[in-house]
């Protein structure tokens, strides 16, 4: 399992960057990767987010900051995407994020070398971030096994809440890749779609607006090295797939959704739009905030074999804070805040992430650096972790009221969804994911 707990995480060592004490989001114990353009460039190119700066990776190259496996590492990501450096495989990536908080620490011998580097750091205020990987294929898990049995209660009351397989194998759907987007390159713009569907539940179906827009707490898992087609990957291996992680919002049509699912599953209702927080955070900046997968249920069935390693289940799961708010134009006009939705964790997850991966590749499917899984809305087991406004409104059958006293439903044009996560553990800095944003646009 990658991500050993060493001297980068310790919680003394600080940085000669004075915004990164304290950041709630990016102190040096984090440093995840991202793509940016600097104020006044054209090009975009990898950095590093480093309390409200981003480190220029190609200006610490130049200036001959890095050698050996780190400096292989960030020549592969000094171009537009990060995929180069995805499929170099976590030695490289180690070797990188180690250097540079030797780097970037304020007592380090190599600190006033840093510190003369001319835009190394820029102001991420004034910087464009961007997708941080060309997404070749995009797959949504649903292993948020409450939000499965949320789901299954209300669309299928007099049947059981999950189906059958549910507890055998990591259920998933493969989705539109070229609709996910980090927040900055559409300006948190999400169109309102257009599809078919049952109008009061009564058939014919329609063709018009979407009626019943959804966001969807995810986490989200990006591909590091692939396989080769035809050759699965075995779970005791899985872990050293994974380059990082992010959030994930996977917008929902929900009246185009139960229309067209049956019987092959989502299409329109969420091909529309995906979005991601932009930065990338390491599993390795992650090492502290590892436990162990939650015991199964009496009575649920043990993975199968290709599913199972003793390890992955020791410490292959994460305690990491989800937080979903919605702003409004009412929110907004009285200068209120943000509406918390739900505060979950991903804990609550049913199969690990490498699970997810292990069972995407046993049947010899080919995963390629930069491919993307969604978890699947993580919702808890209580009503305030609810990870999507179809269960907090139980499908629209009970409105709920904000603090500027409009209600909702579902999302209505000019809302706003804001993801956020935090890592906590005592004895270790907390660390964040940035926002995940995306506003509702009218549809045309």
């Amino acid at each position: 399992m990658s991500g050993m707990i060493d001297e980068t995480h310790d919680p003394k060592r600080r940085s000669w960057i004075a915004s990164a004490q304290g950041h709630p989001e990016f102190p040096i114990q984090n440093l995840p990767f991202g793509i940016f353009t600097p104020p006044g460039a054209i090009t975009a190119r990898g950095g590093v987010a480093i309390g409200d700066s981003i480190l220029d990776l190609k200006a610490a190259l130049d200036a001959g900051l890095f050698a050996g496996e780190a400096e292989k590492a960030a020549r592969a990501a000094i171009g537009t995407t990060l995929n180069p450096m995805m499929g170099l495989g976590k030695g490289p990536r180690i070797a990188l994020r180690k250097r540079l908080s030797e780097l970037l620490a304020e007592d380090s011998v190599d600190a006033k070398k840093a510190q003369s580097v001319p835009d190394l750091l820029h102001a991420a205020a004034q910087c464009t971030v961007h997708l941080p990987a060309a997404v070749g294929d995009y797959t949504d898990f649903y292993a948020g096994i409450h939000h499965a049995a949320s789901g299954g209660r209300r669309l299928r009351p007099n049947l059981p809440p999950l189906n059958p397989n549910y507890k055998y194998i990591p259920i998933a759907y493969h989705g539109r890749a070229s609709s996910v987007r980090a927040p900055s390159l559409f300006e948190g713009a999400v169109r309102r779609p257009h599809g078919q569907y049952l109008r009061g539940g009564k058939e014919p179906p329609v063709f018009g607006v979407c009626e019943k827009l959804d966001f969807e707490l995810e986490f989200g898992t990006w591909v590091g090295p692939g396989n080769a087609l035809g050759e699965p990957i075995p779970m005791a291996k899985a872990a050293d797939h994974i380059f990082g992680y992010c959030l994930l919002n996977d917008w929902s049509a929900r009246d185009i959704q139960r229309w067209e699912t049956v019987p092959l599953g989502p299409f329109l209702g969420k091909s529309f739009s995906t979005t991601v927080s932009p930065w990338i955070i390491t599993p390795e900046a992650l090492a502290p905030f590892r436990i162990a997968q939650a015991p199964r249920p009496e009575g649920d069935p043990k993975p199968l074999p290709y599913l199972w390693d003793d390890a992955d289940q020791a410490h292959g799961a994460l305690n990491i804070e989800l937080e979903a708010l919605m702003l409004t134009e009412g929110l907004r006009a009285r200068k209120l805040p943000p509406h918390r939705l739900t505060l979950s964790n991903t804990s609550h997850l049913y199969w690990t992430t490498a699970q997810m991966l292990a069972h995407h590749a046993c049947g010899g499917c080919n995963l390629q650096p930069g491919d993307l899984f969604g978890s699947g809305t993580i919702s808890g087991p209580t009503p305030d972790s609810q990870g999507s406004l179809g269960e907090i409104s139980e499908s629209a059958t009970k409105p709920f009221t904000l603090a500027s006293g409009e209600q909702r439903t579902y999302l209505e044009d000019g809302d706003e969804i804001v993801l956020r996560a935090h890592a906590r553990r005592e004895g270790f800095v907390s660390i964040g994911f940035g926002e995940s944003r995306g506003q509702i646009q009218p549809a045309r």
